[in-house]
């Protein structure tokens, strides 16, 4: 697989307007980026229902990660131990 496959695909799962685009015109979005007509072909099959849905998760998990970085470490530690603050 090329980089610039691997690369797209990632993009694919974080940036939703390059997923709506590419949700709406397949083929059209993956030549746009530069793709081989293997792996546009590859593109078109995917399970759009799984693309959505990891891209919904993964959206999650960087969301609840920069929410952990935000909030100091003792906080998080009293959190997860169930201590109330004083």
């Amino acid at each position: 697989m090329r980089p610039e496959f691997e690369t797209f695909l990632a993009r694919l799962y974080t940036d939703a307007p390059l997923r709506a685009r590419f949700l709406a015109g397949p083929r059209e979005e993956a030549e746009r980026q530069g793709l081989t007509v293997e792996e546009c072909a590859a593109l078109e099959r995917i399970d759009r229902v799984g693309l959505e849905l990891s891209a919904r998760s993964f959206a999650h998990k960087r969301t609840l990660k920069a929410s952990r970085r935000a909030r100091p470490w003792w906080k998080l530690v009293r959190a997860a131990l169930g201590r109330p603050r004083h």
